[in-house]
């Protein structure tokens, strides 16, 4: 059964006062951060390619620009079907590309 729009809650997290976190919580988080890699079940988290996660926890420049780009079909429609925010996680892989192949920088001449 659909739910009716009135019933959904919607919250947004503010990064720079995050909400307080119970007892319980903080000790269930101080055991997850000491497991071991191996003990943690991660078949239910789904497959994102690297630079999903790379992008989740680096610091990216906030300015985007809009432009007009020309991809393979097959490019796209692999993107498109991970659902939401595609051109986001296009984004992530082109700044994964960058960060890989970037040059020193070279002073003025």
């Amino acid at each position: 059964m659909p739910m009716k729009e009135r019933s959904t809650v919607k919250r947004t997290l503010d990064l720079k006062n995050p909400p307080s976190l119970s007892a319980e919580q903080k000790a269930r988080l101080d055991a997850a951060a000491l497991m071991p890699d191996e003990q943690i079940n991660y078949s239910d988290a789904p497959n994102l390619p690297d630079a999903v996660w790379i992008k989740a926890t680096a610091e990216l420049p906030q300015t985007k620009q809009q432009i007009t780009l020309r991809l393979d079909a097959e490019v796209l429609d692999f993107f498109k079907n991970t659902g939401k925010r595609y051109q986001s996680r296009i984004n992530a892989v082109l700044r994964s590309y960058v960060d890989a192949h970037k040059t020193h920088t070279r002073s003025a001449d």
